[in-house]
């Protein structure tokens, strides 16, 4: 098991970087955040910042910064961010042992 408290597959850390270059924003960190809503309770968010507020939490993985605050960090301490592509398409995925359930979209969940 991962010891960091967020951390990115190496598919994930790709796509991330593919996405940055893409956008044009070197230096952009990766956004993670848990909200109200959603059809389990709790969602997920992802967004580049190149901003930090003074409750953020970083973390470095392969070269991206992986920004979250520290309520967000309650509910992602162990979490794992893949991404993948098939013939339906392409996301990003959190495994999250915080989680008790889920929903079938994968991006909501209930502690």
């Amino acid at each position: 098991m991962n010891n960091t408290p967020l951390s990115l597959t190496s598919s994930a850390v790709k796509r991330v970087e593919t996405l940055i270059d893409q956008e044009g924003q070197q230096g952009a960190m990766l956004r993670v955040t848990v909200s109200g809503g959603g059809c389990a309770g709790f969602q997920y968010g992802f967004s580049f910042s190149n901003e930090k507020t003074d409750d953020d939490v970083l973390i470095h993985q392969d070269g991206i910064t992986i920004v979250t605050d520290n309520i967000s960090l309650l509910y992602l301490a162990g979490a794992q961010i893949d991404f993948s592509e098939d013939l339906v398409g392409s996301s990003f995925s959190i495994s999250n042992p915080n989680s008790k359930s889920s929903c079938s979209c994968g991006t909501s969940f209930s502690v």
